[in-house]
Parts: structure tokens; sequence; C-alpha cells
């Protein structure tokens, strides 16, 4: 988790840097943001999924979307504590799906990443991802693409579900 602590710092920077980038633009004259800040949406991949989890709480974000995630370290969506949206899935042919999306505390150090973000227990709103591999996600044309292009534009009712 020392490597996630590391990431999650950069990431809330960027995060930030992004929305005080867009405020100059905006009173430079250029329009688009929604509710006085930019829409932002956070893809998450793999290992990726660890770092947003972590972060989340801290960023300010419309859109949360998991992709091959091996678990995000909480139980459910809601223990992200986060006002995003909270999206999950996973390619037929991931090989994620494989790994045991258990959590143990052994001898101090902790293994596994808890529940898995597609599950129904978890709570994210779960979209269809195709029949790709953990690599696939955003292959050109891919399911996968279409839908988190629709999750980032906030055309949320046309992402089509798993």
């Amino acid at each position: 988790m020392r490597d996630a602590s590391a990431a999650l710092a950069r990431l809330a920077a960027y995060v930030s840097s992004s929305v005080a980038t867009d405020k100059g633009a905006r009173a430079a004259g250029a329009t688009g943001a929604r509710e006085g800040r930019p829409r932002i949406s956070l893809l998450c991949h793999s290992y990726g999924s660890v770092v947003c989890a972590r972060a989340a709480s801290d960023l300010d974000v419309d859109d949360l979307a998991l992709v091959g995630s091996p678990g995000t370290g909480v139980d459910t969506a809601a223990g992200l504590d986060t006002q995003a949206r909270v999206w999950a899935a996973r390619g037929t042919d991931d090989w994620v799906g494989e790994v045991p999306h258990i959590r143990l505390d052994l001898l101090g150090t902790t293994v596994g990443f808890g529940t898995d973000p597609i599950s129904p227990s978890f709570g994210a709103r779960v979209f269809a991802a195709g029949d790709g591999g953990h690599s696939d996600y955003f292959r050109p044309g891919s399911t996968s693409l279409a839908n988190l292009a629709r999750i980032v534009l906030g055309e949320t009712s046309e992402v089509t579900h798993g």
C-alpha cells in the first residue's frame, strides 16, 4: 500500500490542478464547465482502482469508473466516501475475474483488496465491458471504451449495462 499512498498524493494534486486550470480558462472566457467547475471522471484500471479508491474521498470528481479491478480495499461503493457515481466493469476474458476477492489480515499484513466491485453487494453501477481481456478496456471500438466515453461525457443514461 506504500506505492498506492505515494500515487494517491500525486493523483489528488493532478485533479486539484485540473480544477484550477479550468477556473483560469473560464476566467479568460472559456465555457463548458458544470456547476462552476469542470466535469472530471476518473477511469481506474487494475491496481489503479486501488489508488483511485484510496483517494476518492479527497477528490472532487463526478464519476469513478473501476475496470479490471482486483478490489478497492473497502466492502461497498459507499465505503469509498465519495459523492461521485461509482461504476465498475470487467471483460468476460479478464483474468482478474479468477482472482479471489478477499481481504485478510495475516500477522499484521493485509492480503487482497476485498469485495469484487462488479458484485451486487459492492453497490457500483455495473456497465458492459464486452468480451475483452485485462488489457482491452481502452481498445478502439470496444464496448468498454464506448461506455467509458459515455460516462466521461456525462451521457450516463446511454451507458449499457452488463
